[in-house]
């Protein structure tokens, strides 16, 4: 959504510009808030009139499994009194997208018809590296429809060798 992506940019580029020195500390916080926000119970809550910043504040800082450090509640605080909750997934990404490019490396979502082990998947990203030409920081998720291989996304890149992908490879081929 455009209209999201704008509203979160200066609050990602504004954080970006405070937490240079700590950027994965603040990552991590981040992405616990855009998780939290990320709830459609949450957003309704944060919606109702009778509900103040306040007891919104709480409610998402109680969801947390690690506490907010100051930099961190007062950005929340400002999101929430700007009414800025469901943007907070948006400004997660941007921010995430910002430090990267500082340190030249990509996020890469690699799906899987079954687990990974560890040696695996760093085999598995050594590869990719060399193949995408940059630092990756690799993300596992299971996805058994994909019957077999793997399925890795980087940034607007795809690279598909799972047998699901090979199976519509050869339906098109045999109904072409």
């Amino acid at each position: 959504m455009a209209e999201l992506a704008t509203i979160a940019r200066p609050y990602a580029e504004a954080l970006f510009q405070v937490s240079r020195a700590d950027l994965a500390a603040t990552q991590s916080w981040l992405d616990g808030l855009a998780g939290a926000a990320a709830s459609d119970e949450l957003l309704q809550f944060a919606a109702d009139p009778r509900v103040n910043a306040r007891q919104v504040f709480e409610v998402v800082t109680g969801v947390l499994k690690n506490s907010l450090p100051e930099r961190g509640a007062n950005f929340l605080r400002a999101i929430i009194d700007n009414s800025r909750l469901a943007a907070l997934p948006e400004v997660a990404r941007q921010f995430r997208d910002l430090a990267n490019a500082v340190s030249g490396s990509s996020d890469a979502l690699i799906q899987s018809a079954f687990p990974i082990d560890d040696s695996e998947l760093n085999s598995l990203v050594t590869t990719l590296e060399k193949r995408f030409g940059r630092k990756l920081q690799a993300q596992v998720q299971i996805d058994p429809a994909l019957i077999g291989g793997v399925r890795v996304t980087v940034g607007d890149e795809v690279l598909d060798t799972s047998v699901k992908a090979r199976l519509e490879q050869m339906k098109m081929a045999l109904t072409a």
